[in-house]
């Protein structure tokens, strides 16, 4: 046996299996992972060596579920400290392009648009690009610590193709849609994503996004969707993301899984055991969860679909219009068919502004709150500033309860995603920073929801399994060299929504890539990571 690179000694070995922790030593060398039998000491010296003694060694997390596209590119001024709170809590490979947003693909010639566009969510300067292989050479030549891997978002092809407009796609169109999907999953993304309330993906048809999970299916790769609803009408959605990849043949894969807003509290009672039966008879489905009662998006979705139909600078105008903002207003009060209505569902005092960059006076309020401040009504409230923002603000939605969240978490096939938003400036929510080490610390060592062994596999083996990342999300001899040393009696968050980048607890080292990037809970300053083609 040649000597390793680094060896991880003295570890409880949790291997991202489900299986029995056990004691092993894990060496490294030139990047793939060798686990030693107990007692068993390699040949010849490693050149580091990290003292697991009391420690738990797994597989790197996996985050399933992202929107990071574009942080890394930002640069040190706009997003080091983002990207950092990632790699901080463990993560050594997330996936991005989810909830149908991704930075690609698109036809030539609407580049310029979609670069206008997509700024509001990911960030100024970042752009968009023709296909995956543009997406991950721009990522090429920024250094990273994790690696990352992106879904194809149907929101983004439709919009690179359509454009940003409220109509059916045309055959020829819905041919093009495919062949850049087709192009981009040859390429090495990871699959279909759909964001089926947010425009313009929710202007599509069931149909439509058939055509193009059949597309992921020839590529063996799966429908990854938010929910046209996820609130009163959660259960109907499901069973519209059932036929679509019953119709297609695309494994199925259910996004941050919730029944949200006071009318589906406790629906989980009724969609898990849908999915399970579901599985029973055979069918590819899974979803993921992350371990908060509160979700985070645009403000600028909390309105109706026919708001934001032809983009920013249409939404911008009808903003500006008292008789479009009485609409509005009908429309949260009355409801839309097919619409996903959040305020409606719960309350302008439920919707707190998480990043407003001209306004960080905002930031932490309630639109409530805001309002009655300013004797003014809520939705003229979020309308004012939106259009001083120019659409650009993120809120944070506490739309769910308690039992909802355990139930998804406990479920066997149920992984773990951040659901992450990592935009520069204001309070974004703790999940970016806190969400795998929160699983473990409150949901494993306090209450018992789940065993060790079963949230490591979330976190790692069922995800990679998931997502086609071969030789990720265990530990085995050959496999790449991911890991993470944390210390189950102290791991745990320490992000909140008043600090929301607070590093966790517990989290001791990460090696991503065979080199350690964290070393005692601080960045070490190497960048192995890079862009997953699968």
């Amino acid at each position: 046996m040649s000597g390793f690179d680094l060896l991880v000694r003295g570890g409880l070995l949790v291997d991202g299996t489900g299986r029995p922790g056990r004691p092993a030593d894990v060496g490294v060398a030139a990047g793939r992972l060798t686990v030693l039998a107990p007692g068993e000491a390699p040949r010849t010296g490693a050149a580091e060596v990290i003292d697991a003694a009391g420690r738990v060694v797994s597989p790197g997390f996996i985050d399933v579920h992202t929107h990071s596209d574009g942080v890394t590119l930002l640069g040190p001024s706009g997003g080091s400290r983002l990207v950092r709170a990632s790699v901080l809590q463990g993560v050594t490979t997330e996936i991005c392009g989810n909830c149908g947003s991704s930075l690609f693909p698109a036809l030539p010639e609407r580049l310029p648009a979609m670069r206008a566009e997509t700024r509001i969510t990911f960030g100024g300067g970042v752009g968009a690009y023709a296909d995956f292989a543009g997406f991950a050479a721009a990522h090429a030549r920024v250094p990273r610590a994790n690696h990352l891997a992106s879904l194809v978002g149907h929101g983004t092809l439709r919009a690179g193709v359509l454009g940003p407009v409220d109509r059916p796609a045309r055959p020829d169109e819905l041919r093009t849609m495919c062949a850049l999907l087709d192009a981009s999953l040859a390429q090495g993304a990871a699959g279909l994503s759909t964001g089926l309330i947010y425009t313009p993906g929710s202007y599509a048809g069931t149909g439509e996004v058939v055509a193009l999970a059949a597309v992921a299916a020839r590529h063996g790769k799966p429908y990854v969707t938010h929910l046209r609803d996820e609130m009163s009408r959660v259960e109907e959605a499901l069973e519209e993301a059932i036929e679509i990849s019953r119709r297609s043949g695309a494994a199925l894969h259910v996004s941050h899984h919730k029944t949200a807003g006071r009318y589906a509290w406790g629906r989980t009672e009724r969609t898990l055991p849908r999915i399970a039966a579901l599985r029973a008879e055979g069918m590819d489905v899974t979803c993921d969860v992350y371990p908060y009662t509160a979700g985070s998006t645009a403000l600028a979705a909390m309105l109706p679909p026919w708001a934001n139909d032809g983009g920013l600078g249409a939404l911008t105008a009808r903003l500006g219009d008292p008789a479009q903002r009485d609409r509005m207003r009908r429309a949260i009060a009355e409801g839309v068919p097919g619409w996903e209505n959040t305020v409606g569902n719960g309350g302008w005092d439920r919707i707190s502004v998480a990043c407003a960059p001209r306004h960080p006076q905002a930031e932490g309020r309630t639109i409530a709150d805001l309002a009655a401040s300013a004797d003014a009504d809520p939705l003229d409230m979020a309308a004012d500033l939106l259009v001083a923002e120019a659409g650009e603000v993120t809120i944070i939605s506490h739309s769910m309860v308690e039992e909802d969240v355990r139930r998804v978490l406990a479920a066997p096939y149920a992984m773990i995603g951040s659901d992450g938003v990592p935009k520069p400036g204001g309070r974004p929510h703790p999940r970016w920073a806190g969400t795998f080490p929160r699983v473990l610390g409150r949901y494993v060592r306090e209450l018992g929801l789940l065993r060790l062994e079963e949230a490591v596999h979330k976190m790692t083996g069922m995800a990679a399994a998931r997502f086609g990342l071969t030789g990720r999300g265990v530990i085995r001899d050959g496999a790449h060299a991911d890991l993470v040393v944390f210390d189950p009696a102290t791991v745990a968050d320490r992000a909140t929504f008043t600090e929301p980048l607070l590093p966790p607890a517990g989290i001791d080292a990460v090696v991503s890539g065979g080199r350690v990037v964290v070393r005692g809970g601080e960045e070490t300053g190497a960048r192995p990571g890079r862009v997953l083609a699968l």
